[in-house]
Parts: structure tokens; sequence; C-alpha cells
């Protein structure tokens, strides 16, 4: 049995950045919903119409700390790539 690929032509370069935008944007949803769900989790004792300065300081540590953890996270991710396509090429040397 042969399986029959479907020719896909050339996207429109508006169209793939109209895609990449929104999947920009999908992510960065993402990563806010992340970001409020752990730090809810960790600062909200009790729900109230205003929040306390403590409550208020801890939800921006928290914020600064997921920022710093993805960003670390991202870029050790690069890095192992990066080292992974250097190894690869000089194998194939």
């Amino acid at each position: 049995n042969h399986f029959l690929f479907p020719v896909i032509p050339t996207a429109d370069p508006q169209l793939q950045q109209f895609i990449e935008m929104e999947s920009q944007k999908q992510r960065f949803q993402q990563l806010v919903h992340q970001m409020t769900e752990v730090c809810w989790e960790k600062c909200m004792d009790k729900p109230g119409p205003k929040l306390d300065s403590r409550t208020e300081m801890c939800f921006v540590n928290c914020v600064e700390r997921f920022i710093d953890t993805s960003q670390f996270i991202l870029n050790r991710l690069e890095q192992t790539q990066k080292t992974r396509g250097s190894f690869s090429e000089t194998m194939s040397d």
C-alpha cells in the first residue's frame, strides 16, 4: 500500500506571519494562565475586595520568580539545541 501525501503549496508569507503571531499569542496566554494559577495558589489565603500589601508583595515576587525560571529554562533549552546541533554537524563531517 502506498500513501499519497497531498502537495502543500508554499504558504503566503503574510499567512505564515499571521500564524506565527497567533501561535505566540497562544503561548503567551498559556504562560499567563500557568503563572496566575501558581501564584494565586501560593499567595491567596483568603479572597477579599482588596489585596493587602503582604499578598501584593507575594504576587510580585512570585511573578518575578516565574519569569526568571521560565527564562532560565528557555536559555538552557537553546544551549542544549546548539550543543546537539554542533555535535551532530561534527559527526557528519
